[in-house]
């Protein structure tokens, strides 16, 4: 089936900054349309997201060019052309040309990606997740509840602390995250907390260190009448490269040295019920997040985000030179879906746990939701129990448990 037309627009994320939407239409009728999320804490490997820069826009960040990349050269390149997921992606490298996707963006390229691969499934009668075969497992949730960092004005270096329910069925991980939830909001509540939330849904409460964020969290989880460490575990999100000032880190307002933040996160997993530090050093610390994971890595998951930026090269390296054990997968940071792919086969093949995940601008796009069914990818990282550019993928994943389970 061939293409017929391809049409991008400017819309707005979640944070209310521009973002890229592109429609593809087929010859048959079939229509599809994607929307490209935006992150906050970027890792600086990752492909270009094309802004205007225009300062009588949006405070120049808008995306009328990468908008117009797609309603002339992109668009130009694809009439006619047979729907074909990596011929077309290579073809939208060639078009750009560049290794970071700096002259069509990787916000352009990425939105007529997801675009071909909805097209795709549609033509094939078949939902996302059903298209690359035999679906796997419904993935556990890695539920963002406090947030920090660059995410909110809470105070708190860490950027996200999140809980990781266990629960049997997606439908009762779910119910036990928004439980945990609303218990929290309470307690935050009748303790003179902020319950406002942050970019991703989570609270932002101002407290004063991150343990006091974490015994909120453990309080919340038994209140709710859940076991911590055997119905809920904790996930953390450090960002770190975003509390290092090039030689030291800072936590609780405190410089430390890379061997007391590595004795810090060691006596975290030992005091709570933690199975997952990502970004735990600064992205160019090699050396430190080595040997936390010599140290660790057979206990927790240690997850690379701005080490690797879904990027099949810094995948290889992290591999040869053995550090981390587990990949968080965004679309955006590499710009294809063909890439993404590729990347996660190498992960899977080296036992590397993968962790599809969202942005902290997000659309109402769910295709992440499906992403992680339908390549078994076992963790999705969506956000909190509240906003509705986050529920969106939660209850798309209700919907393919329930489909799943009427055709198994």
């Amino acid at each position: 089936m061939k293409i017929k037309n391809v049409y991008a627009r400017e819309i707005l994320d979640s944070r209310g900054n521009p973002t890229i939407e592109t429609d593809l239409e087929l010859e048959n009728g079939i229509l599809v349309r994607s929307g490209v999320p935006s992150g906050a804490s970027t890792g600086e490997n990752e492909a270009l997201e094309l802004r205007d820069k225009d300062s009588e826009r949006y405070h120049g960040k808008g995306v009328l060019t990468a908008v117009n990349n797609v309603n002339t050269i992109i668009k130009d390149a694809l009439i006619g052309k047979d729907l074909n997921q990596e011929e077309i992606d290579n073809l939208l490298l060639e078009l750009d040309g560049t290794p970071n996707k700096s002259k069509l963006g990787a916000n352009a390229i990425l939105s007529v990606s997801l675009c071909v691969l909805k097209a795709l499934a549609k033509l094939n009668n078949q939902e996302i997740y059903e298209y690359f075969g035999k679906a796997g497992a419904l993935p556990i949730p890695m539920m963002n509840i406090i947030n920090g960092g660059v995410h909110a004005s809470s105070g708190l270096e860490i950027q996200e602390f999140m809980i990781v329910p266990k629960q049997s069925t997606f439908k009762e991980r779910l119910r036990c995250g928004s439980e945990v939830f609303h218990t929290l909001k309470k307690l935050l509540a009748n303790n003179g907390f902020s319950t406002s939330v942050g970019d991703e849904g989570g609270f932002a409460p101002n407290l004063h260190t991150i343990e006091e964020a974490l015994d909120y969290i453990v309080k919340a989880i038994s209140d709710s009448n859940y076991v911590p460490g055997k119905d809920i575990c904790i996930a953390l999100d450090c960002a770190a490269s975003e509390f290092f000032d090039g030689e030291k880190y800072i936590i609780n307002k405190q410089k430390i040295t890379k061997d007391e933040l590595i004795n810090y996160y060691v006596g975290l997993i030992e005091k709570y019920p933690i199975i997952s530090i990502e970004d735990a050093f600064a992205e160019n610390d090699i050396e430190s997040i080595q040997r936390l994971t010599a140290l660790i890595g057979n206990k927790i998951m240690l997850v690379g985000d701005d080490y690797f930026v879904t990027n099949i090269k810094y995948l290889q390296k992290g591999i040869d030179e053995e550090y981390n054990n587990a990949i968080l997968l965004k679309p955006n940071q590499i710009g294809s879906v063909t890439e993404m792919l590729k990347t996660i086969e190498l992960a899977k093949k080296n036992n590397y746990k993968t962790i599809i995940s969202h942005r902290s601008g997000e659309t109402e796009d769910t295709t992440i939701a499906h992403l992680a069914v339908g390549l078994d990818l076992g963790y999705i990282k969506t956000g909190s129990l509240s906003r509705g550019e986050r529920i969106c993928k939660y209850n798309e994943l209700l919907r393919i448990e329930e489909y799943k389970g009427k055709n198994e």
